[in-house]
């Protein structure tokens, strides 16, 4: 396929977005792979993101019955577990990709702003607990942290968020309940662990500095999408 990916975003402005370009979990897959950084839904940048590059027949269709079908939703777990891809709430709290050879200098720069939170810390203690268990769904994490008082799960989850922008937790895999047929349903639960043991702690290793890595990753988006702003690109890097 070649640099098909990264022309098509270089390239944008004189293409037509609503055919979409990616027909298969696959080109999904190859396309992280080239661009590096992409955001699941709206990034702020036009046409950069997972959904608006998806061919019209792989988008969110619902049904007269109320059924819907997203191949899109449907690829993630595949796309996580066999895309050589990290996956969490990334981009200034909204989720997305990153490759795995772009994790270091993601996790490099953001791991310099917010450093690992006290033991003693509500963030410690999700942290702790996480790195106790290995990998646990949202709802018990919470259970098991007993941050389970009155208004506190959408503090927790908000906590959640702010330690995968820090990149401290990131994405395993996807659970789905099951009906008593045993099919899945719903939207899924994301698998919670942490960065070093789902890819090792040598693959969150950098040896640059955590500026060098920012300015490494600016100037890749930067390359990639020159219709951008820099207060477009910084935030997604941010």
């Amino acid at each position: 396929m070649g640099d098909f990916f990264i022309d098509y975003f270089r390239n944008l402005q004189t293409r037509n977005m609503m055919n979409g370009c990616i027909h298969s979990c696959p080109e999904l897959m190859e396309c992280i792979q080239q661009l590096g950084f992409l955001p699941l839904l709206d990034s702020g940048i036009p046409g950069f993101c997972a959904e608006e590059m998806m061919s019209p027949e792989c988008r969110y269709t619902r049904f007269n019955d109320g059924s819907w079908e997203w191949p899109l939703w449907e690829w993630k777990s595949a796309v996580v577990t066999e895309g050589r891809c990290v996956y969490g709430k990334f981009f200034s709290g909204k989720a997305g990709f990153v490759s795995q050879d772009w994790w270091p200098d993601l996790y490099n720069w953001r791991r310099s702003q917010h450093p690992v939170p006290e033991q003693d810390s509500t963030e410690g203690i999700i942290l702790s607990t996480l790195r106790e268990h290995g990998n646990m769904i949202a709802r018990d994490l919470r259970a098991t942290c007993n941050l389970t008082g009155r208004n506190m799960r959408s503090r927790f989850d908000a906590i959640i968020c702010r330690m995968q922008m820090d990149c401290l937790i990131v994405t395993e895999d996807f659970v789905y309940p099951t009906d008593k047929h045993g099919r899945k349903y719903g939207f899924g639960w994301s698998l919670l662990t942490t960065p070093e043991r789902l890819l090792g702690r040598d693959a969150c290793q950098c040896n640059r500095t955590p500026e060098e890595s920012f300015n490494r990753m600016y100037n890749h988006l930067a390359t990639l999408h020159p219709y951008a702003t820099e207060k477009q690109i910084k935030k997604l890097i941010k």
